[in-house]
């Protein structure tokens, strides 16, 4: 049976990830999520396997995580990202072109006709 892990063991987790995210990774794509569906993200996340990374979470543990790394490394211009934390927003990490992944995810976007 597996150990759940406490939410502060969450938190952790989910800094280091983010950290080293924004270590290895020299770009990012925020990305709005209003009215995306869960399957609708897996298929997002498969179709960029390989050279890029989704990554989902609060906006006040990423805002957080942000600060702290800023903070410890010196690197000030990550802070920059700090007020496109708003709302139901992802964040892309990738070595690629920007372009290609823009039009990678728009690949998936559903389109709802009113009638």
């Amino acid at each position: 049976m597996a150990v759940k892990r406490s939410r502060a063991e969450k938190k952790i987790s989910y800094d280091k990830k983010l950290c080293a995210l924004l270590s290895d990774y020299s770009q990012i794509l925020v990305v709005n999520s209003d009215n995306v569906g869960s399957n609708q993200l897996q298929n997002i996340r498969q179709g960029l396997r390989g050279d890029s990374v989704v990554l989902m979470g609060k906006n006040t543990m990423m805002k957080r995580s942000i600060r702290v790394l800023s903070q410890t490394t010196g690197n000030e211009a990550i802070n920059n990202l700090i007020p496109l934390l708003v709302g139901n927003v992802g964040l892309i990490f990738t070595k690629g072109d920007l372009k290609e992944v823009r039009e990678e995810v728009a690949k998936y976007k559903v389109w709802l006709l009113k009638i």
